[in-house]
């Protein structure tokens, strides 16, 4: 399971024009997920994204600047969307493969669950929507990006 996490100011997930999911400060977080993940790896991966730091610290004198701030400490946004993508294997050829992928019905269910954790852990978190042609807009803040695995 992989996350491409995105430090923003703001983000917003649209399906046939409509906004279905939307935070203003925090992380927009890409899920992959692969034919082999489980429960296990779900959990470690939303574990992983709430409390990586990556956000200034403003606060403290001797750290001011510092990238030592989670989200769950600055109470930012999560805003969560599948992208199966993110599991190719992309090192031959011109052409991804896919086949590490978990299958999209099962990755649905995986996905539902790992949204539901994370609901349970922090507040506010917004999705996407499993399997649809998504339009995401964001206003990345650095740009700060990371690929996150577990």
């Amino acid at each position: 399971m992989k996350a491409l996490i995105q430090r923003v100011k703001s983000a917003h997930v649209a399906v046939d024009g409509r906004i279905i999911g939307s935070i203003n400060e925090g992380i927009l977080a890409y899920i992959g997920i692969g034919k082999d993940d489980g429960e296990a790896q779900m959990h470690r991966l939303v574990d992983k994204i709430l409390t990586y730091r990556i956000f200034e610290n403003t606060t403290d004198a001797d750290k001011l600047g510092k990238m030592d701030r989670s989200l769950v400490e600055v109470g930012g946004g999560l805003l969560l969307v599948s992208q199966f993508t993110l599991m190719a294997h992309t090192d031959k050829g011109r052409r991804p493969d896919f086949a590490p992928c978990m299958p999209p019905a099962q990755a649905a269910v995986l996905f539902e669950q790992l949204v539901a954790y994370a609901k349970s852990c922090h507040n506010p978190v917004a999705t996407g929507q499993f399997g649809a042609d998504m339009q995401v807009v964001a206003h990345n803040d650095g740009p700060i990006n990371f690929l996150l695995t577990v």
